[in-house]
């Protein structure tokens, strides 16, 4: 199982990532929070303090062209906010 996708870029993200020293990332929807914890870890050489995770549910969206009536969504997926130790740091745009 592959536990980190990919890491979220955002305004937010980045903000939290250069004040508090907190990194998100998008997981596995059945990862836990030890496993996100010990890939992190691993993956770029750093000790993680905490870790929380939110679950994105999917959003609808519906439109309205002139051939009919056209109905999607996006998928839903888990993402997770992790702190790492002070002096620590991730640069998220060497790995990916």
């Amino acid at each position: 199982m592959n536990i980190i996708q990919k890491p979220l870029i955002t305004e937010k993200a980045t903000d939290e990532s250069e004040v508090f020293n907190r990194f998100t990332f998008r997981v596995d929807k059945k990862a836990t929070k030890p496993q996100i914890k010990s890939a992190v870890e691993k993956a770029y050489d750093v000790k993680v303090d905490k870790v929380r995770t939110m679950n994105v549910g999917a959003k609808h969206s519906t439109r309205h062209t002139k051939t009919g009536v056209l109905s999607g969504k996006t998928s839903a997926y888990k993402k997770a906010i992790v702190q790492v130790a002070e002096g620590d740091t991730i640069d998220l745009y060497e790995n990916f």
